[in-house]
This record gives C-alpha cells, sequence and structure tokens, in this order.
C-alpha cells in the first residue's frame, strides 16, 4: 500500500537568533513521524523557511508545534526584516506529494486553523486551495499592510477579518494556512547595489503587473545586492530557464546583469530537468535518466513488496476460527467503510463548478465522515478487547463465596460493556448512513452508486451490531440498563431501515436505476 506523504513548507518570521530557529525546529522534529527535509534561513529577509514531510497526521501535528513554539518565542512587535509579514509563524502551507489529494490537504489546513485559533488564540487566515473567500487566494492581498497595518484593522474592517480566531493580533500576530501545489521560492542576484533596479525588473516579471502568469516577484536588497525574489506557483508552465533569461534581458538595459541566483528550500526535479533540456538542449532527458531517482524508486518498490496489508490482515484473523475479532468489530469495519464512501464523494463532489452549491455542506460532510471513520476503525479494536474482558472475568477465581461475588459482578459489568460497544457502533454506522444519504442527494452523480453503497453497508453494521447487542444482554432484559440499550438499538435499526428505503428512491430519480 502506497504511503501518504504530504509536505508543509512553514516560514517562521525569526532568522537573526539562531538559537530561537534551534527552539522552533526542534519543536516540529520532535513530533514522531516527521521528517526535516530542510532549513533556510535569510537574516536580510530575518526569515526562515523550514521543509518538512511525513504523513498527514504527523505533518499536521508538526505543522502545530512549531506554531505553538514560534507564539513563544517570536515577538512581531519587535520583529523588523525585508520580507513582508503578519505572523511570528507567517504562513503554513500544506503540498500533496505522494499518495495525498489536494482536497486532503485542504482538510489538515482547515483543521489546523481552527485548532491554532482555539488553543493558540492566534487569528487564522486561509489561502490559495483552502481559502474560504476567493478574495483571499492570494497570499500578498492577506499579508498587506504587514503586521503594523493589519494590527490596526483586523478589528474594524470586515475585509481583514480572520477566518478564525480572535479580531485582534498579540505578539504572535496572525498566521496564513493553505494548501497549494509545489511552489519554487527562487532569488536572482543583479550585479548592483541599486534596489530601484530590481523592483522594476521585478515589476516585469510578475504575473499582476503584466509579467509570467505563474510568478510572484519583488525587488528587495539582499547583503548589498539588489535581488528579484519570486515565487514560481507553476513551474510547467512559467519555467525557470525562461523566466531567468527573460530577467537578465531586463537586467541588461539598466546596464547590469545576473550575480547569481538561489533555491529556497527544495525544489521537484522536473523543474531542473525542464531546465537542463532548455539551457543544454537535452530534449530527450527523462527523469528515469538521473541515477538518484532511479535508485529511490527501485527502493521503494522493495519496500512497498515486503509491506503486509492490514486490512488483509484482518480479514484473515476474522476466518481463523478464534471469537474475536468476530460479527461486533466486522460491523464496526462495515461502518467504517460506509464514513469513508460518504467523505470519498464529498471529495468528488467539492471544488466541481457543477455542484458549487453543495460545496459548504460537502466539506462538513468530510469533517464529520472523517471522525465518525476512524471512531468507528477504533471500534474495531474496541469490540474484540470488550469480549477479551469478558473471558477475563470467566477465569478470576471463585474458590471462596466472596470471589464468586466479584466474579459474577466482573463478568456482568463486561458483559453490558460488550454489548455498549457494538451499540456505539451503530450509533456512529447510522450516522454515517445519513451522510452517505445526503451525499446521494446532493453530491457528484457520478459516484451517487458509491454513496448507495455506503449506505447498504452502513445498513448491514447496524444488523450486525444490533445481533451483537442483543446476544450480549440475553438474560439481562429485566434489567433497566440493558432494557433502554435493547429498545435503543431497536430505534436505531428502524431509522437505518427506513434511510435505506429513502437511499433507493433518491436514486432512481437521480440515476434512472
Amino acid at each position: 500500500m502506497t504511503a501518504k506523504i504530504v509536505e508543509c513548507i512553514p516560514n517562521f518570521s525569526e532568522a537573526r537568533r539562531p538559537e530561537v530557529v534551534a527552539e522552533v525546529i526542534a519543536a516540529v522534529a520532535a513530533v514522531p513521524g516527521v521528517t526535516v527535509l530542510d532549513r533556510h534561513s535569510d537574516s536580510d529577509h530575518n526569515r526562515t523557511v523550514l521543509t518538512f514531510i511525513g504523513e498527514p497526521q504527523a505533518v499536521e501535528a508538526g505543522a502545530y508545534a512549531g506554531i505553538a513554539k514560534a507564539a513563544e518565542v517570536i515577538d512581531l512587535n519587535t520583529h523588523q526584516g525585508e520580507h513582508p509579514r503578519i505572523g511570528a509563524t507567517d504562513v503554513v502551507p500544506f503540498v500533496p506529494i505522494a499518495g495525498v489529494t489536494m482536497v486532503e490537504c485542504v482538510e489538515m489546513a482547515r483543521r489546523l486553523a481552527k485548532k491554532v485559533s482555539e488553543e493558540l488564540n492566534i487569528p487564522v487566515y486561509l489561502y490559495e486551495e483552502a481559502a474560504l473567500r476567493q478574495d483571499r487566494r492570494n497570499l500578498e492581498d492577506i499579508r498587506k499592510g504587514e503586521f503594523e497595518g493589519l494590527r490596526e484593522v483586523i478589528a474594524t474592517d470586515p475585509y481583514r477579518e480572520p477566518d478564525y480566531g480572535p479580531k485582534e493580533l498579540g505578539p504572535a500576530g496572525a498566521t496564513v494556512i493553505g494548501a497549494r501545489e509545489p511552489l519554487i521560492a527562487y532569488n536572482i542576484f543583479l550585479t548592483t547595489s541599486d534596489v530601484t533596479i530590481a523592483e522594476k525588473v521585478a515589476r516585469r516579471a510578475r504575473n499582476s503587473t503584466g509579467g509570467f502568469h505563474f510568478v510572484k516577484a519583488m525587488g528587495v536588497l539582499v547583503d548589498g545586492m539588489a535581488q528579484v525574489s519570486m515565487n514560481l506557483t507553476n513551474y510547467k508552465r512559467s519555467p525557470m530557464a525562461q523566466v531567468t533569461e527573460m530577467i537578465r534581458r531586463e537586467a541588461q538595459r539598466y546596464g547590469v546583469g545576473i550575480h547569481h541566483s538561489e533555491i529556497v528550500g527544495l525544489i521537484p526535479n522536473q523543474a531542473l530537468i525542464n531546465a537542463a533540456r532548455w539551457y543544454l538542449q537535452l530534449d530527450g532527458l527523462e527523469a528515469d535518466q538521473l541515477l538518484d531517482s532511479r535508485v529511490f524508486a527501485v527502493s521503494a518498490a522493495s519496500e512497498e513488496a515486503t509491506t503486509t496489508d492490514d486490512r488483509q490482515v484482518f480479514i484473515e484473523q476474522v476466518a481463523e476460527g478464534t471469537p474475536a475479532p468476530g460479527g461486533g468489530s466486522t460491523a464496526a469495519y462495515s461502518g467504517a467503510l460506509a464514513a469513508a464512501l460518504a467523505v470519498m464523494v464529498a471529495r468528488l463532489t467539492v471544488g466541481k463548478a457543477k455542484y458549487a452549491a453543495a460545496e459548504a455542506e460537502a466539506w462538513q460532510v468530510i469533517e464529520k465522515g472523517e471522525a465518525l471513520r476512524i471512531s468507528l476503525t477504533n471500534g474495531i479494536k474496541r469490540d474484540s478487547d470488550a469480549f477479551n474482558e469478558i473471558m477475563a472475568a470467566r477465569k478470576l477465581s471463585k474458590a471462596t463465596e466472596s470471589e464468586q461475588a466479584a466474579r459474577l459482578t466482573a463478568i456482568h459489568d463486561a458483559t453490558l460493556q460488550a454489548a455498549q460497544v457494538p451499540l456505539e457502533s451503530a450509533r456512529e454506522s447510522l450516522e454515517a448512513l445519513k451522510l452517505c444519504l445526503r451525499m446521494a442527494e446532493i453530491g457528484n452523480l457520478t459516484a451517487i452508486s458509491d454513496a448507495g453503497a455506503g449506505v447498504n453497508l452502513a445498513v448491514a453494521a447496524v444488523r450486525a451490531a444490533g445481533m451483537n447487542v442483543k446476544i450480549n444482554l440475553l438474560g439481562l432484559e429485566n434489567e433497566s440498563e440493558p432494557a433502554a440499550m435493547l429498545a435503543e438499538i431497536k430505534a436505531i435499526q428502524a431509522e437505518a431501515e427506513q434511510k435505506l428505503a429513502e437511499v433507493t428512491r433518491v436514486i432512481a430519480e437521480r440515476a434512472g436505476f
């Protein structure tokens, strides 16, 4: 199974105090599953760009750790630097690398934004693909006026109101969080200290003033040299080589040339391959001709071949003939699949112009469905554990009357718990069913059968969970708590059956089958 890899490139407003930068990086690196690939600190910009990767959950946690630490050790009230900024952690983009969609990165951005605003009391703006408002997609629009300007208007200007968090800036300022495609931070130094030349060249290069469509550029003074500082947001459509040559020609108009260039952070291999093709006229150069790329591909294939699929292991465990995992665990498994299908259809709906009216609700389905999927997945083990607790209680000593009484009490309590677990699975499966039904009603029509499949899986989960509730409560029906549980599972099953009829009608109306 291919690993999920997300890249995160947070920009922290500090470079002149190495000990502070080290603290922030250490906080990120301490999160299990995070791999720090690169850091770039620029004293003139007074800014550090960190690059790290990992699976989504680890990367999200690493980003939060970095933001929290930066808020402790960086005070924007005393910060100065060439680069525009509004926060101690100025911007946090998530980039899909492998096995992860852009929609999943948007979800990460929005979850992190909510957590940062609630737990750290920092205002958060969402940008690029995660933007809640189209007039805030561009980072430079959000950062207009920088920290000092935003501090004056955040409480009074509706346009500057944050997407999450308080309408006031503390020492940590505000943070911009988003999701985007790979970006190249590319700087070209000119053979002059006259920053006005760099500003004129940048104006010709950037999209907003008539230049390359996927180039953002500004002129700054760094290390005594004028620099054209750029972000290339689509290196395939605005290639580095062509951008470089255009800047070279523009600089020549003012009697200067290119001194050198630099890349901040990391760069996709393909961008350099494209540059080599152009400059060296290697028209046939391909990625698999690079030695390092070929070695990596072989290593990754070998690792994948030796990885055991957890799903296959679970199915084999069910078939082994042991009491657990059994029907309760498979009920939770089916419910988790139903929740996953609801999320799948919602993800296939967001971002589609045809379903713009459903987008806000689809995002809610994604958030709720993911929470249900995780909880039901955990329920697979909870059910087995509950059964094992009954077995452990049955093995307690019964040598004396007091031990016999204690054993019976332990068995009774473990039995109630063993019924509570599938009851919870039934509750959550019903919620997953409702999400699938809603996506069948409003979601992407090409995935309506998937929504219908989710409803049927959820109904199966409710039915299977109900059987486990009932068998565990045999003989206890006259007790108040078991009686209430049996009444609840009956109501859940009745509602599930009614929703199954609804989805059949919806699919017939929308899809004709």
